[in-house]
């Protein structure tokens, strides 16, 4: 339970992070890049991966294709914000849940018990409720944007699926596996953001703001997937608890974290959807 909750951790502070950020005049894509730079650090400095294990038996397509998402998903929210809103996009994160539930269910073939499908749908009860906030400027939704939501919600479920594959995966230490990705990851945001710069003509200007916040998210990023990547490997048996857990422990303690530390507004259906989450987290610790 202990490396749960220091996943939700990490995952809350690269949030209250990136809420300071804004406001600042700092480039996301050289965040995301210097975020990486961080990580293959630390993986190589703590892992000490051992590549001599890259033979027939490493997990190729696992780390080609989480090594294209990690970095891709931050432009499919971006794409997604800017062309639906944030309410929308935040939504199609948190139900992204739905994917990785089926896939505990049919896939990694685990008994689900009556009380734990309760959480499940009081979960999904909860994440309406909580994320349902008057939208200034609403956008409505049409089959040319619709897209980005899609991409949006695949991304995180299918993120989340890879991830508990990588724990399982036994051949091959994940320390290897996922020092591999993160370095894969850090070469495809190079190549992205080359594109950009060539095409957009921008020029490269790294501030002390974009390597300090860069390198301290990067940190709570390995810290995030290290700690949750752990938490699967002890609930081997029961990824629901994970996927779940991980997913309703953010949404709470972020909404928290948003009324007492940013000042923003909860409604009175908003407060039933955090009273809900609660009882959905109880009886899925109590379903153990």
């Amino acid at each position: 339970m202990l490396y749960l909750i220091l996943s939700i951790i990490g995952s809350l502070s690269v949030g209250i992070l990136f809420k300071i950020i804004k406001k600042l005049p700092i480039d996301i894509y050289q965040i995301i890049i210097i975020n990486y730079i961080s990580t293959v650090a630390l993986s190589s400095f703590i892992f000490k991966p051992n590549y001599n294990m890259v033979d027939s038996n490493f997990p190729y397509l696992l780390v080609l294709v989480l090594g294209l998402l990690l970095p891709s998903i931050f432009i499919f929210q971006y794409l997604s914000i800017k062309h639906t809103g944030i309410l929308k996009t935040d939504i199609a994160q948190r139900m992204s849940l739905f994917i990785p539930i089926m896939a505990s269910i049919f896939f990694f073939k685990e008994n689900i018990t009556l009380l734990r499908y309760i959480s499940l749908f009081l979960g999904f009860i909860a994440v309406y409720f909580i994320l349902s906030k008057a939208e200034k400027n609403a956008i409505t939704i049409n089959s040319k944007n619709i897209l980005h939501l899609i991409l949006v919600f695949v991304g995180f479920g299918v993120i989340d699926i890879l991830f508990k594959q990588m724990a399982l995966y036994s051949v091959v230490p994940y320390t290897t596996t996922l020092s591999s990705v993160f370095i894969l990851a850090l070469l495809l945001s190079l190549l992205f953001y080359g594109i950009f710069c060539f095409f957009s003509k921008t020029k490269l200007n790294i501030t002390k703001y974009t390597l300090l916040f860069g390198l301290i998210i990067g940190v709570l990023n390995f810290g995030n997937i290290y700690f949750y990547l752990n938490a699967h490997k002890a609930f081997a048996q029961n990824p629901t608890i994970v996927f779940a857990g991980m997913n309703y422990g953010v949404i709470v303690f972020g909404t928290l974290i948003g009324y007492f530390g940013f000042k923003e507004k909860l409604s009175k259906k908003n407060v039933l959807g955090l009273i809900i989450a609660i009882i959905a987290i109880a009886l899925l610790m109590y379903s153990l």
